[in-house]
């Protein structure tokens, strides 16, 4: 069943650093009392809540009977304008531990009733994951990490970070301090600071997706695009030869690259054909395995 009517409440709450996490959460319209469970979606690199078509493919999941609670990591860089990375001291230090954390405060907030609903109650006992890019790899982690997930949906997901690392910027971090990093569309340049890669191989054990991934038996789908420029769609593959879930799927949609087709700022009326059959397959794979 899908709902016409929805509702959009923002706010934050507080990281483990007591930094802000800015939220969004998307409820369709139900009977008020009713139970519904909680659909978490992550951002990645560069990457922020209301980046492109994102807002909208959280309305969708709301509306075929998810809670959708979409937020932006609290050292992701941006601040409360919610579009500018206008904190970039922050991203500077943006750690894989950090992100994973904020997950795991999201889930507190939810179970503490710092992000609840007027109308619906937010089921703490199903709780699913969806995340793009870093954010899938994240994704991943949290899965692992955090036993209120019971269903998982990556889209052009890392594997490893840690093979993502060049030798130029690991001659960056032990030089200067910090390697930098071109934002493609702004053209702006951002720092990312020595900790984000000691914070990487340290917590190794911990924080790559492709060795936590072994720990997860929830039902897991891993999707990619076959010409992904950004992140190679193996990865994808990666993780669901290394998950031992008993239902798991990898999906290859062709002809389509790191964002299926989408761009920021979005403005089209309909999601690109790529892109809706990644929705498509996320909305399905909830529906059969959190409902």
């Amino acid at each position: 069943m899908s709902f016409s009517s929805l509702t959009v409440t923002s706010g934050s709450v507080s990281s483990s650093e007591n930094l802000p996490i800015y939220y969004d959460l998307y409820t369709p319209a139900k009977t008020t009392g009713t139970v519904l469970p909680v659909v978490l979606f992550l951002h990645g690199f560069k990457g922020f809540k209301d980046w492109g078509a994102f807002p909208d493919a959280c309305e969708e999941i709301a509306r075929t009977g998810f809670a959708v609670i979409a937020f932006n990591t609290s050292l992701n860089g941006v601040g409360s304008n919610m579009q500018e990375f206008d904190e970039p001291e922050l991203f500077e230090r943006g750690t894989l531990t950090q992100d994973l954390e904020d997950v795991g405060s999201i889930i507190e907030a939810i179970k503490n009733k710092e992000i609840e609903s007027d109308k619906v109650v937010l089921d703490t006992d199903r709780i699913g994951l969806v995340g793009h890019s870093r954010g899938g790899h994240t994704a991943v982690a949290a899965a692992a990490e955090y036993p209120e997930v019971q269903c998982l949906v990556t889209w052009s997901a890392v594997a490893d970070y840690n093979s993502r690392w060049s030798d130029e910027m690991i001659a960056d971090w032990d030089k200067k301090g910090f390697t930098e990093i071109k934002n493609a569309r702004t053209g702006e340049v951002l720092k990312m600071g020595k900790v984000v890669y000691d914070d990487a191989i340290q917590n190794a054990n911990r924080l790559m997706a492709i060795q936590r991934v072994q720990e997860i038996y929830i039902p897991s789908l891993f999707i990619a695009g076959k010409e992904d420029e950004a992140v190679d769609y193996r990865d994808s593959e990666k993780l669901f030869r290394k998950s031992p879930a008993s239902e798991k799927e990898f999906r290859i949609i062709d002809g389509t690259g790191h964002t299926f087709g989408v761009s920021h700022p979005f403005e089209e009326k309909d999601f690109p054909s790529a892109f809706a059959e990644v929705l498509d397959h996320t909305e399905t794979w909830f529906l059969e395995h959190l409902r």
